[in-house]
């Protein structure tokens, strides 16, 4: 083969079979021979002993993570990666050249096609593209790996469209990733201009270092966060009613109507100004056939299958493992009395919940109508929201039994403490996937910080019904 049909083979093998560190060493020898250096060190690097052995020596940049943190200990302040800087920062420069340059097999113009699209990564409320880049890494190969991956992808993204950048690590637990457990703030990024980023290194364990001041990180990174939720919920109502219609919604309205056509339980100040900007990447990304399919679309049903066995979500060469596209659902363990909704491997929300043993059916269900106020009062068998199973008499709903909750006294329905139910009523809308399985979500549910809440705007409630589910 020519030499440019050896490089896209090697390129698409790599990509297919990343841990093949065999692959990785060619491909780095494909670079040395096209003169580009950086590349070829990011493979070579990613080789490991395969290069120790057929080169007979160990590759110069191995150790330079441990020399460029003893540096920023020294310094203690941030750094500034550019044409100007002192000597020890271009050492930075150049490793974090080779992660950048490289871990994309693609020149410029493919890089950029590959940014998210406006309105889809900023925090809710803000402006189109006035948010941070969070690039999310999981905890693969050791901290040092980790934060490695992260530098590489934020210096990446600030040599394109990102003024600032922020690398986050969510707490892995199995196969899953918690989005209320413990995050970890990992490194931050700012562009300063032509060639120029300021770095700041936040995890003290990721960086064996005395790490920056991370308080305005975290702000930064918790007001995105609350705006990633309601993009969660929102993205999700629009598949969902997408799915049932064979249509768009054409206004935030067409998902907030009163029962029993109420997509969304409510909406907010924020949720209406990310309608628009939401709904157009949608559209954009079903027209390319990039986006979600609507649900899971697997048997194994409601995110478990997509978590796979090591955390499921794709992870690039360069060690970034974005958050899924899917709409959430939700997953009933029957082994351990937890109810989660989840989006591909995160688990966004988690609650012990009450079940009826063998009484509970396993299989897969839809939301098919969400009730406020079932029989008309918050406080009877059924407590302040109900949600029915595919039409049958099995709900999620509340109890005027909490002390039932972690045990199996219902007569097959989940019963919930109001608190959890009534966030989960506001957090998924009419349509979701419920799978009720056994073995599969972790024993504990993550603690929750800040409840989600929707504000109501229509009337849910059904007088004309008496609820008569198998509590």
């Amino acid at each position: 083969m020519e030499l440019k049909d050896d490089m896209n083979y090697l390129k698409r093998y790599v990509q297919n079979h990343p841990d093949n560190r065999m692959a990785w060493y060619l491909l780095g020898k494909q670079y040395m021979q096209e003169g580009k250096e950086a590349k070829a060190n990011y493979c070579f690097l990613q080789s490991g002993s395969i290069y120790d052995a057929y080169e007979r020596k160990q590759h110069p940049l191995v150790n330079e993570p441990r020399q460029i943190l003893a540096v920023w200990n020294r310094k203690r302040k941030r750094l500034l990666l550019g044409a100007r800087t002192s000597a020890a920062a271009l050492v930075i420069l150049a490793l974090m050249l080779a992660f950048s340059t490289a871990s994309s097999e693609e020149d410029a113009g493919e890089a950029a096609d590959r940014q998210p699209m406006p309105g889809i990564e900023q925090a809710a409320g803000q402006e189109p593209g006035s948010g941070p880049r969070i690039a999310f890494v999981k905890p693969a190969g050791g901290d040092g790996t980790m934060l490695g991956n992260a530098l590489g992808v934020l210096l990446r993204s600030a040599s394109q469209t990102k003024e600032k950048g922020l690398a986050v690590s969510l707490e892995q637990d199995g196969k899953w990733r918690k989005w209320t457990g413990n995050t970890r703030l990992l490194a931050e990024t700012e562009r300063q201009g032509t060639g120029r980023a300021g770095v700041s290194l936040l995890d003290a364990k990721a960086c064996d270092c005395l790490p920056d001041e991370s308080t305005s990180a975290r702000k930064s990174y918790t007001a995105w966060s609350k705006g990633q939720e309601l993009r969660w919920t929102l993205s999700s109502a629009i598949a969902h009613y997408r799915e049932q219609t064979s249509s768009w919604p054409s206004k935030l309205e067409d998902l907030v109507r009163p029962y029993p056509r109420n997509m969304l339980s409510g909406s907010s100040k924020a949720m209406k100004a990310l309608f628009a900007p939401l709904l157009n990447v949608m559209k954009a990304e079903a027209a390319a056939g990039t986006g979600p399919q609507g649900g899971t679309g697997n048997e194994g049903g409601s995110g478990e299958q997509n978590a796979g066995e090591s955390g499921g979500e794709s992870v690039s060469a360069s060690g970034e493992a974005p958050l899924s596209k899917e709409p959430l659902s939700i997953i009933v363990d029957k082994s351990n009395h937890q109810l989660a909704v989840v989006s591909g491997d995160v688990i966004v929300r988690s609650y012990a919940v009450g079940l009826g043993g063998g009484k509970t059916p396993s299989g897969q269900f839809v939301i098919s109508e969400k009730v406020r106020d079932p029989n008309g009062r918050s406080d009877g068998e059924f407590g302040s929201r109900g949600m029915a199973l595919s039409d049958t008499r099995y709900a999620i709903h509340g109890t005027n039994e909490p002390d039932s909750i972690g045990k199996d006294e219902s007569h097959g329905c989940v019963r919930m403490a109001r608190k959890d139910l009534e966030e989960l009523y506001d957090l998924v809308p009419l349509g979701t996937e419920v799978n009720i399985k056994s073995g599969v979500l972790p024993d504990q549910a993550a603690p929750i910080a800040t409840r989600f809440r929707l504000q109501p705007a229509q009337d849910e409630t059904n007088s004309a019904k008496v609820y008569d589910w198998l509590d």
